[in-house]
């Protein structure tokens, strides 16, 4: 690791510091990933590839002495309800449309049964041999 990697780490810790006391002196005082890279001098970015386990770090210090949920673990987590609200309602309508499926199929069965069964007798000159009807 080089120095100026050293140095951003060395800043990076400060800032954690600082946002953790309610002391910001460069960004909102927010507990999130980008106050902290403000805080710190360091480009947003910088946490997230070079820098993953100060960020994941400063998760942690979070919920252990401030007692909060991080902000990335509160969107994630409504996401998450969203999405399985969104699969439940899929599920109860893809219920709908079998059932729905079921119900048309069944109708259809009847109107067909009913075509080929007329419901009076067709009266047959007597002339005419009727034949059978073929079996299939």
């Amino acid at each position: 690791m080089n120095q100026q990697d050293q140095d951003e780490r060395t800043r990076i810790r400060e800032a954690m510091g600082r946002l953790l006391a309610g002391q910001a002196t460069a960004s909102n005082g927010s507990l999130t990933a980008a106050a902290l890279a403000a805080e710190a001098g360091v480009h947003r970015m910088a946490l997230y590839k070079r820098h993953v386990d100060l960020r994941l770090e400063f998760d942690e210090r979070i919920r252990k002495e401030t007692k909060q949920i991080p902000e990335t673990e509160k969107q994630l987590r409504a996401t998450i309800a969203k999405l399985k609200k969104t699969i439940a309602n899929q599920r109860a309508e893809i219920e709908e449309l079998r059932d729905l499926v079921t119900r048309l199929t069944l109708a259809s069965a009847v109107l067909v049964q009913g075509r080929d069964t007329p419901t009076e007798p067709v009266p047959v000159p007597d002339n005419v041999v009727p034949f059978r009807r073929p079996t299939i």
